[in-house]
């Protein structure tokens, strides 16, 4: 249940989740393999949960909204479009990261992406991640919550370095709508 929430874009730490089943299953609370398609189920099925919200509610909000963020509908169009080729990939590639797995499947659903193409790709992802954080839990047995910390610490380097590209990108669209502004 906290995978599907976490993949729902509801901040739970999946690596908090997925090393603590494993911990368990080195004790024999828990069957290592159990906790891994546990984990991967939860994520699929939080994943599918957060790409309707992206298809049914993400461009319309964007599009209501997104002129407060300096967002335009031609960016938005751009975006889909990048989606449709590249989607598969953001997708995959998504699931493995740390923070940005909990939130990829909206723009998946706001791309309008496959559903099948997505779930496929979804659960690609989802494996590794999930099978390496159970297995490290598993693996170091009381010692889990280092590898927590670890991934963990990883997730924040990643969470900034999206924090800045998104004010990087802010940043260049108020200069531009500044400078068309100025032209006038």
């Amino acid at each position: 249940m906290l995978m599907v929430l976490e993949s729902a874009a509801i901040p739970v730490p999946s690596e908090l989740v997925m090393t603590f089943g494993g911990f368990l299953a080195i004790h024999g609370h828990l069957n290592l393999a159990e906790v891994v398609a546990a984990g991967v189920v939860g994520n699929v099925v939080g994943s599918y949960i957060a790409w309707l919200i992206g298809r049914y509610v993400g461009r319309a909000v964007i599009l209501s909204f997104g002129r407060y963020l300096l967002i335009k509908e031609d960016d938005l169009a751009k975006a889909e479009r990048w989606f449709e080729k590249r989607g598969e990939l953001a997708v995959f590639v998504g699931r493995l990261l740390p923070v940005v797995r909990t939130f990829i499947s909206i723009p998946a659903g706001a791309g309008e992406m496959r559903l099948v193409r997505f779930g496929l790709y979804t659960l690609l992802g989802s494996i590794p991640f999930d099978l390496a954080l159970a297995v490290a839990g598993y693996e170091l047995g009381s010692n889990y919550s280092s590898v927590v910390r670890a991934v963990q610490d990883s997730g924040y380097v990643i969470a900034a370095l999206v924090v800045l590209v998104v004010v990087a990108f802010f940043y260049v669209r108020f200069k531009q709508k500044k400078n068309l502004a100025g032209s006038n």
